[in-house]
């Protein structure tokens, strides 16, 4: 029988794996947990799942080449999410080490969330609410009604498109700017990315994160939005120079931002711009439901059973480099 090591810590299981799936993958699988409190990393890591042939690692767990390095054992590296930023795959794969990753299951959750971002960036409706809880009387403000408005989505992905609908259900005005998508709905402007900027009452920042994509929205990018504008980050924190939003919501040019990423641990926002009465900031939840957390835990139990059969597993990142495969039976080819 397969042993796996899951890396959770107690906090990140509660949030991202679950007894559910939990249960699932122990049918398939001798699970060894995360003996503490501690995301382990390196040698560290290495060390914790000496004798196991798998390592299910959730987001905050890097998979390193110390770890590659230092784990004789290891046939697979299964990463309980899509990023796989912080995994070394070329050291991975000259240890003949198998990454996976699972498939997005927050389409739902996270477009909730951007709805939520937007109602309260154009209502003020967290300002209100913490003013009431000071014991002051709020002043009313003037908002802005989003079937009015329009949406620039940067990055038109899976969510990208389900916000589509949705803002367009809102009545709002939709442009999308993302130079490897096409939109093939009439009732959405496709453009170049300052011009989806210039265009928007609000901008919505899901693209990709690359080397391209770094810094995406610096000093030029906020400049070129509309005076007024609002502003929310549901990607990645490197995609936004942080010292630069700060500058456009110091002058002005920005009326609020919303950010569930950020440059922080674990990508969250950075305290300086989360403590900001014009930010509202979430500590990276837009994919905290049980249904999307679920979905991305049972891809590893599935893959970790399809392992188990001898068969190479979905969401394979480097599968022709597994060389280690063959040890459980498993074919590289």
């Amino acid at each position: 029988m397969l042993r796996v090591f899951l890396a959770h810590t107690p906090e990140m299981f509660g949030g991202y794996y679950g007894a559910r799936a939990l249960a699932a993958l122990a049918r398939h699988a001798e699970v060894i947990r995360n003996p503490g409190d501690t995301v382990l990393s390196g040698a560290a890591l290495a060390e914790a799942a000496r004798g196991c042939q798998a390592i299910v690692a959730d987001r905050a767990t890097p998979g390193t080449a110390a770890t590659f390095a230092a784990a004789p054992d290891l046939v697979a590296f299964l990463r309980v999410a899509v990023d796989i930023s912080t995994i070394d795959v070329p050291a991975a794969s000259a240890a003949g080490v198998l990454i996976t990753r699972a498939t997005p299951g927050f389409v739902d959750s996270v477009t909730e969330l951007a709805l939520g971002f937007m109602v309260d960036l154009a209502r003020d409706v967290s300002g209100h609410v913490q003013a009431y809880r000071r014991g002051e009387e709020p002043a009313g403000r003037m908002g802005l009604q989003l079937s009015a408005a329009t949406l620039a989505i940067i990055g038109y992905g899976r969510i990208g498109r389900r916000l589509a609908e949705v803002a367009l259900a809102l009545g709002m005005r939709v442009v999308v700017s993302d130079p490897f998508a096409a939109v093939d709905d009439p009732r959405i402007a496709q453009a170049p990315f300052e011009e989806a900027l210039a265009a928007a009452d609000i901008v919505v920042c899901l693209a990709i994160s690359d080397a391209a994509t770094r810094d995406l929205f610096g000093a030029a990018a906020f400049a070129r939005m509309r005076p007024g504008s609002r502003f929310i980050n549901l990607s990645r924190g490197e995609l936004v120079d942080e010292r630069a939003l700060e500058a456009a919501l110091d002058s002005g040019h920005l009326a609020g931002a919303a950010l569930d990423v950020g440059r922080a641990a674990d990508q969250r926002p950075s305290a300086f711009l989360a403590r900001r009465a014009d930010v509202i900031a979430t500590p990276h939840v837009a994919g905290m439901t049980p249904e999307a957390m679920e979905h991305q835990a049972m891809d590893t139990v599935r893959q970790v059973a399809a392992l188990a059969r001898g068969e190479m597993p979905d969401g394979a990142v480097n599968a022709a480099a597994a060389h280690r495969l063959a040890r459980i039976g498993v074919s590289a080819a």
